[in-house]
Order: structure tokens, then sequence, then C-alpha cells
């Protein structure tokens, strides 16, 4: 199947120049979805880990279903103000602005294998965060996975010493 007839692009958005990788129509469609999920759960069997962490809000909907079919947990890593407990935080660029995530600061166990999943990959600044927040909770990073990866923007190279699978390139 070919994800890409249901990514919808938004051109413009969130600001000007930026084309934004609409992943709701994928959503919409059960089979697309179910098929995107199938397919990340058969590549990510090759990944020796114990979690998922995902942002939110869309790397909830996909790192959610995946850690359930792999029988893996799922730690959720959110906005500030989001978690109810003790928070680890760190702040980072955007492609177009800044971010902060937090993590509880107990949600990964010293040594723990954790993969990162989230939505897209276009900068690689969200997932460098990311891997600093779990090395923060003392968590190994083991991989990461994205629905899509946008590689005119070279986000390797700014992970190049991190697993990385994407399921969809642009």
């Amino acid at each position: 199947m070919d994800l890409k007839k249901f990514i919808r692009d938004i051109p413009d958005f969130p600001e000007k120049g930026i084309i934004f990788r609409d992943i709701t129509p994928l959503l919409k469609d059960k089979n697309a979805f179910q098929y995107a999920i199938n397919e990340m759960t058969t590549a990510l069997k090759s990944i020796d880990f114990d979690v998922i962490a995902a942002p939110e809000a869309r790397g909830f909907i996909f790192g959610g279903a995946l850690a359930y079919n792999l029988g893996k947990s799922f730690v959720p890593i959110r906005k500030p103000g989001k978690l109810p407990y003790k928070t680890l935080s760190e702040k980072y660029q955007l492609e177009y602005g800044t971010a902060e995530l937090e993590i509880h600061e107990d949600a990964i166990n010293e040594g723990e294998k954790v993969l990162i999943f989230d939505d897209v990959l276009a900068t690689g600044g969200t997932a460098k965060t990311l891997k600093s927040l779990i090395e923060k909770t003392g968590g190994i990073v083991a991989g990461m996975a994205f629905l899509i990866e946008l590689t005119y923007l070279n986000p390797r190279k700014l992970l190049k010493d991190e697993k990385v699978i994407s399921l969809i390139t642009y």
C-alpha cells in the first residue's frame, strides 16, 4: 500500500514556507492505519528494547498501538504542565520556533532500553531532545522510529549515531 496517498500536504502551516505533512487522512482510513501499524510493528521487531516513549499528540496514537502489538510498555512525553508527577524537562528548537517537553522522572528505569517513536522526523531536533530526556531518567535509547521522515531536511545528520527506522520518506 502506498501510504503517501493518505498524507495531505498543507502549505504554509504553521507558518509561511513550511509544508505540513498531515496524517489525519491516514488515521481516518482504517485499512491504511492498520497497514501502517502492522508495517511498523514488523520493522521494530529487529530492535531489542523494553519501552516505547513517544511525544504527544500524534506520537501517542502510534506509540501506544505499537507498544500493545509488541508487548512493551509505553511512556508518554508531554508538553509542560500536563504530567501530574515530578518531571524532567528539556527545551529545544523546532523547524519553526521553540518548544519544551517533559517526562516523569521515574518513567523509565535505570538501564531500560527505550525506542523513541514520533510521527514525523523533520530536522531531528525533537528526536534529539527525546533522547536527552530518556537519558536523564537513566534509560538507554535503543533506536528511533518515525511514520514519516523528511529527508530533504537532512535529519540524520543530527542523529548520525542512532538507529533510525522510517516508514515513509519525502
